[in-house]
């Protein structure tokens, strides 16, 4: 993606099921399972490099032990920091006392991490700063075991103010409005509720405190919990959390937005927003690997047993589309094939940009994310030629020799690698005030391959947010080396509305095809429009989210996508730009047939899956109109 956006936080789960030393006499290694948390965690670094932090829990500990442990970094090397600190006393014991690496009892009691219970956290940061206190796992701390709360999510929640307010009727006083505090103080509440309601019925039918104590862990309502915690959450979220003693559960939205993965037999249960870092983890098929029914949690009991448990009735399934175009490894067997398919999808659409001449068109794509959609395009190219060779030779009715016919054979895209992203130079980019400057050298290109004045040149995008790194530095680059007409390609559809579901992307002034939209109004002599919208957005502010409806899509509704992609092209050609340029969008359409199973589109269409979209398209709006630059949830 050549504009930089942070999205999607990563989740990763582990519940050993057997005794540590188990995993020691099979595996040979008492860590185990804080090996394959490594793994997963580094396999999903895609998902988080603002932060990272893991939390395990130890079973059946003796009173005065330690047996919650967290680690949490905000540095640029979190995960590889947070695991050399949770194996440096390993490391140091294993290397004085090398018998005592069988010694899993002894490891458990004496060492921190030596737990059944594992949760790790990838962020990246939507909203705030990158402080190590907004690095999940998140604590809620008590004495009692079973009121003990470990919490760390994929999720972004639209209605906090309002979870705010309720949680302060209930008598609380949370130390902030943040939706992970406020999601676990909600969580909490309720787990506090079952535990007092569980020690009055035991200590009625006589058990002593301590007795009571194991009682409540084994009886304790997960699914009762998690129903009253999250009946008003309005968002996207996988939201994992871990009880002190012992339980589990992982609680994916109703919807389908966040994505949750997981797999279970008789040695471990493991859950991670990924489908293939498990297979590749735990070395297992495709088929083995199931996902998490929206609306439900996967509940792991610390008696071992595994369920899935329904805690809201699910709703229309709205996966979101853009963890299949960008944000997820391209390594699952269904993302690689349906990126290609929306790169097969543009053929037509490329064909016709360049005037179906093949012959001088080079084709390329942005750096690195773009790859796979490439290929499917240039799939899809060769498809083309493939029909039109046939088409030739039947013309020619037997009349072409050897030459001929080779030349006619011979045909085939042009691919090469122009444009090249120095990786280097972008992580010295973190100034705001001197991005502009620097962001016309984050890519260079590879000369003398386009023919000057004669040659088109296709670029195809994973998606175009902004276009500012296209503006400043990726067009001006490609027209130096001369190329007829520049045809930039972006494999998603036009971005118009904000996301409000953990991708940051919630200020209007974020979309060009916004942008265009409000150019193409002025230009029609629609001055006013913007102003009325803007008093029927406000007068809108104070309705229940359920009754606010999307006022941004009536700005895009006078125009065709065309005539907005066209817009788009003027609006990103750079001064002086030499070559003739269009710029040229995935329909909606499209995208629904490449990705028939992820159909979440808000962002492209304003079809928001809950209440609380509308609210904050509405909000984000009235934010731009006032001039003010803050998110708009």
């Amino acid at each position: 993606m050549s504009d930089q956006i942070k999205h999607e936080c990563g989740i990763a789960l582990i519940r050993l099921l057997k005794p540590l030393r188990y995993y020691y006499d099979k595996y040979g290694t008492p860590l185990y399972g804080i090996n394959k948390l490594y793994l997963l965690m580094e396999k999903q670094h895609n998902r988080g490099q603002d932060g990272a932090g893991v939390a395990s829990i130890k079973f059946d500990t003796q009173p005065g032990t330690p047996y919650i442990n967290r680690h949490r970094s905000n540095s640029s090397r979190a995960i590889k920091e947070i695991f050399s600190k949770i194996n440096a006393p390993f490391q140091e014991i294993f290397l004085e006392k090398p018998e005592l690496a069988g010694d899993t009892e002894w490891l458990k009691n004496n060492v921190d991490f030596a737990g059944e219970l594992l949760l790790g956290h990838l962020r990246y940061g939507t909203y705030g700063g990158n402080s190590i206190e907004q690095c999940h796992p998140f604590l809620r701390q008590n004495n009692w075991k079973s009121r003990n709360l470990v919490v760390a999510g994929n999720f972004n929640l639209t209605n906090v103010d309002e979870l705010f307010d309720q949680l302060v009727q209930l008598g609380q006083h949370p130390r902030e409005k943040a939706d992970t505090i406020t999601v676990m103080e909600k969580i909490g509440h309720f787990l506090d509720e079952e535990n007092e309601e569980l020690f009055q019925k035991f200590k009625t039918e006589g058990h002593d405190n301590l007795e009571i104590s194991d009682l409540i862990a084994k009886n304790i309502n997960i699914v009762s919990i998690l129903k009253e915690a999250s009946k008003k959450w309005d968002g996207g979220y996988a939201m994992a959390g871990m009880f002190g003693h012992g339980d589990a559960f992982v609680l994916r939205d109703p919807n389908g937005i966040r994505p949750a993965f997981y797999y279970a037999d008789d040695e471990i249960a493991v859950v991670a927003s990924e489908r293939p870092v498990i297979q590749t983890a735990f070395n297992v098929p495709i088929d083995k690997v199931k996902e998490i029914t929206p609306g439900h949690a996967l509940v792991i009991r610390k008696n071992g047993h595994v369920s899935e448990e329904e805690i809201i009735k699910p709703g229309i399934k709205k996966s979101c589309s853009f963890e299949r175009i960008y944000f997820s490894r391209g390594s699952d067997a269904s993302i690689y094939e349906e990126r290609k398919n929306l790169g097969r999808s543009l053929t037509e659409q490329v064909l016709k940009a360049v005037d179906y001449d093949v012959q001088n068109t080079v084709f390329s794509y942005i750096p690195n994310t773009a790859e796979v959609a490439f290929l499917g395009l240039v799939d899809g190219l060769n498809n083309y030629l493939n029909d039109l060779k046939i088409k030739n030779i039947k013309e020619a009715n037997g009349s072409l020799n050897d030459e001929q016919l080779k030349k006619i054979l011979s045909q085939k895209p042009r691919v090469e690698k122009i444009p090249i992203k120095d990786a280097k130079l972008r992580t010295f980019i973190t100034d705001d005030n001197s991005r502009d400057d620097m962001v016309a050298h984050v890519y260079d290109t590879t000369y003398g391959v386009i023919k000057r004045g004669v040659d088109n040149l296709v670029i195809l995008d994973d998606s175009i947010v902004r276009g500012t790194t296209l503006k400043q530095s990726i067009l001006r680059i490609l027209d130096r080396l001369g190329p007829k007409k520049i045809v930039v390609v972006s494999s998603a559809p036009q971005i118009r509305y904000p996301d409000c579901y953990g991708i940051n992307m919630s200020r209007m002034t974020e979309f060009i095809a916004f942008e265009a939209a409000c150019k193409l109004l002025k230009e029609n002599f629609k001055e006013n429009f913007l102003e009325d919208l803007y008093e029927r957005a406000k007068a809108q502010e104070d309705l229940p989210k359920e009754n606010i409806k999307n006022i941004v899509k009536e700005i895009y509704a006078p125009f065709s996508y065309e005539q907005v992609s066209a817009k788009i092209s003027e609006l990103l050609r750079p001064a002086g730009l030499k070559a003739e340029l269009e710029i040229i969008f995935e329909s909606v359409d499209g995208l629904h047939k490449s990705i028939p199973n992820h159909t979440g589109d808000w962002y492209f269409t304003g079809d928001y899956p809950t209440p609380g979209g509308n609210k904050v398209v509405n909000r984000s709006f009235i934010n731009f109109m006032e001039g003010k630059n803050i998110r708009a949830y």
